[in-house]
């Protein structure tokens, strides 16, 4: 699915026309370059359902169009709906068996279904006879990142940008590809190209400055979305990432003041909005903090982030019961975040829901076993508790799933201590030193009467020496 035309404000303007015409229930017309606007907007914003609806009406203006006939298809597929992808896409062939777009939507069909090795072919052969096309290739990327095949996904995924440099979503799952192979560094030259061969394209820069970024080479990166926003001034994105380099270098002013430039004049997004609440809440400024996390939530009630946002304030207030309330709406809207539940896990046991906060951080060890953070918060609370053997049987498992995670080790060897088994603790030490000897002032953190322990200081010296 390809984008009909490059313009995003005229993007921008056709599907706030056709948004206008729906929320109205009025006629209007659209072109069928401007119907492939409004659907490619939908797929890429992964918006299926729209999409859809978009298509079914284009097809009422235009019902002998193969390119809407082939959108159909292909948005029933990413919809998962891969019987009806199959027998839409098998009826266009019938009419125009060489179309290479049959191939394409029946590479994107095998996508779905994960069956990578059937969708390379497809792709394959649809790139034969149309080598220059650069979504064929973008979704060959897809194919082979899919399959874990990261170096052939990149090959794509490049060759997809010499021909459509634009495309944002494509630099992503470039860098995305070169960051999980560990070859981000030797790629420099490749994006350095695009500002060389032509010095005054802001998407150069931009491209540039989101593989600085990756790099987390942030005085690079700020140089180079400021030559895209130089040579564009109203370029949006490059306003808000070089606002996230600001915020990775915790210079959140600055931050703000571009985040406030990443929107249209007078048309905030409630990301930019709750952006600039986190940089208010990192400078303490607590009242701004919340009206703009307040602000963001009058765009959309259902932004977690901005709940969550307002749950950290109270927090850090030191007013538990009253953040409990938006943590518990954070996690129900997205229930996925690790971060979430632990944080609703310390403010529940904070006010003394011990129950809801073993809960939730059980919870949070569910959604992301590898965070240490939330097997060792959850099994403090049972050591608070006086239940040293379940905290120390929770975090062997959580050994188990993490052996080489000196922070449990640590914890285990002082649960160890507290329960006197202390044979079983310094053998715990020992693994613990031996994996990372420098956290070893964790335990001096959680329980600083250790200190006092000579046996156990003379073991962490041996190992110094």
């Amino acid at each position: 699915m390809n984008e009909p035309f490059d313009d995003p404000r005229a993007a921008h303007e056709t599907v706030r026309r056709y948004e206008q015409m729906l929320a109205h229930n009025e006629a209007a017309f659209f072109d069928l370059e401007e119907f492939e606007v409004i659907i490619d907007h939908y797929v890429t914003s992964a918006a299926f359902e729209k999409a859809q609806q978009a298509c079914d009406t284009a097809l009422g203006q235009y019902p002998f169009s193969t390119e809407l006939l082939i959108d159909r298809a292909q948005i029933s597929a990413m919809r998962g709906d891969y019987s009806e992808a199959e027998r839409q896409i098998a009826d266009v062939a019938s009419r125009e068996p060489d179309n290479a777009d049959v191939a394409v939507t029946r590479g994107i069909i095998a996508t779905q279904r994960g069956q990578f090795e059937e969708a390379v072919r497809q792709f394959q052969t649809a790139l034969s006879g149309n080598p220059d096309r650069e979504d064929i290739h973008f979704n060959l990327g897809l194919a082979y990142q899919s399959w874990h095949k990261y170096k052939s996904a990149a090959r794509h995924y490049k060759n997809s940008l010499r021909l459509h440099p634009d495309n944002e979503t494509t630099v992503q799952e470039l860098l995305n590809c070169l960051e999980v192979s560990e070859r981000l560094v030797e790629h420099e030259e490749f994006f350095q190209r695009f500002t060389d061969d032509d010095p005054y394209s802001a998407t150069a820069w931009y491209n540039l400055g989101q593989y600085y970024y990756r790099c987390e080479k942030y005085d690079e990166a700020i140089a180079a979305f400021e030559y895209a926003i130089v040579i564009e001034a109203d370029f949006y994105d490059a306003h808000h990432w070089l606002a996230d380099s600001y915020v990775c270098q915790q210079k959140y002013q600055r931050a703000i003041a571009e985040f406030e430039l990443s929107y249209p004049p007078n048309e905030p997004t409630d990301e930019a909005l709750c952006n600039i609440g986190e940089c208010y809440e990192k400078l303490r400024e607590w009242e701004p903090a919340r009206q703009y996390y307040r602000r963001a939530l009058d765009i959309n009630p259902n932004m977690d982030e901005a709940w969550f946002g307002q749950g950290v304030l109270l927090q850090e207030q030191e007013r538990p019961y009253e953040a409990l309330h938006y943590f518990r709406k954070a996690v129900e809207l997205y229930g996925d975040s690790s971060e979430y539940w632990a944080a609703l896990g310390a403010a529940e046991n904070q006010v003394g829901n011990i129950v809801s906060a073993l809960e939730a951080y059980e919870k949070a060890t569910e959604v992301a076993p590898e965070d240490a953070t939330g097997w060792v918060s959850w099994s403090a609370i049972l050591y608070e508790q006086g239940h040293f053997s379940e905290a120390i049987d929770l975090l062997r498992h959580a050994v188990e799933l993490h052996p080489h995670e000196a922070h449990f080790h640590y914890m285990i060897c002082a649960y160890l201590l507290a329960a006197g088994r202390l044979r079983e603790a310094y053998n715990e030490l020992e693994t613990a030193l031996t994996l990372n000897y420098d956290q070893h002032a964790l335990l001096f953190d959680y329980f600083p009467e250790l200190a006092t322990q000579p046996a156990l200081r003379r073991l962490i010296d041996q190992f110094r020496q």
